[in-house]
């Protein structure tokens, strides 16, 4: 007992020493928010993507009327002429562009990665025509990576081509994922049981049950926290997480295990084996993250 309470203060002090490290290390350190958007109906045409801000910056970047210094380009630097005519560009409703863009001609991609705006303005730039399309509307950076998708519709070589956009963050994949994880954490778990002589059929399913329960709130924790704060949050809070669903399942199994079993067992036992399943499931866990990023 004594130990288990040195243990567990000592793996929340560790666990919160991995989430603020980067702050003490470096403050840039650590994963950063990005928008993707991906271009649907310019597959023949040659062009160049920014993001207009609604601030006049973030993180490195700024708008040139801040004033003298502020300026990314110089004569000379590839695409300044590029540069010139984003510069140049004045957007209606005072959107800002803050020197980054893209040509994305070839990939029909457009990542900001780096403190992109958080409220932002799709403009695109057509070289050979001379020509602008933005978008009519303002779009959100809604998740800590954003995912958009970009229909461009009219004609450009005439000015009159139209910008629209739609969130395309993958929330199908997001569902299979976490459903796998939580099929192979209740089986790892089982197994682990087997091991321990749990092999009684009341008492696989009991240890089912309460896996099922706390594996799907794990799980859809982890999912939301993934969502809004990346995998450095996936991972600090993952450790976090388990340390309380191990508090749960220990909790569980010693005062109910015995219920579920014909031969009564001491309770330290059912301690043991979910201090072992847990540990192991993490392993796991942090393991597949590694070897199946998808899988996160």
């Amino acid at each position: 007992m004594i130990v288990k309470k040195r243990i567990l203060p000592l793996l929340i002090c560790i666990c919160v020493g991995f989430a603020l490290f980067p702050v003490a290390s470096g403050a840039d350190m650590g994963p950063k928010p990005s928008v993707v958007i991906d271009f649907k109906g310019l597959e023949d045409e040659d062009y160049y993507v920014t993001l207009l801000s609604k601030t006049d910056s973030t993180g490195p970047y700024s708008a040139i009327t801040k004033g003298p210094g502020y300026t990314m380009y110089e004569s000379g630097d590839e695409d300044y002429d590029v540069f010139l005519k984003f510069a140049g560009y004045e957007d209606g409703d005072g959107y800002y562009f803050l020197q980054y863009f893209k040509n994305c001609g070839d990939s029909h991609r457009f990542a900001w990665t780096y403190y992109p705006p958080v409220n932002f303005k799709i403009l695109v730039y057509f070289p050979d025509y001379d020509a602008f399309a933005v978008s009519a509307g303002a779009y959100e950076r809604y998740a800590f990576d954003s995912y958009y998708s970009v229909s461009v519709s009219g004609t450009p070589e005439n000015g009159n081509a139209a910008v629209s956009a739609q969130q395309s963050y993958d929330y199908s994949a997001e569902t299979i994922s976490l459903v796998a994880r939580v099929i192979l954490t209740i089986a790892l778990e089982l197994a682990i049981a087997l091991l321990f002589g749990y092999r009684e059929k009341r008492q696989l399913i009991f240890i089912g049950t309460v896996n099922a329960v706390t594996q799907i709130a794990l799980n859809v924790a982890l999912n939301i926290i993934n969502y809004h704060m990346g995998w450095l949050g996936f991972v600090v809070f993952y450790a976090l997480l388990e340390i309380a669903v191990f508090a749960v399942e220990a909790g569980l199994y010693c005062a109910l295990m015995n219920k579920y079993s014909i031969k009564a067992a001491p309770r330290w036992k059912a301690a043991v084996y979910a201090l072992c399943a847990n540990a192991a499931s993490l392993a796991a866990g942090f393991g597949l993250a590694i070897l199946i990023p998808g899988l996160f």
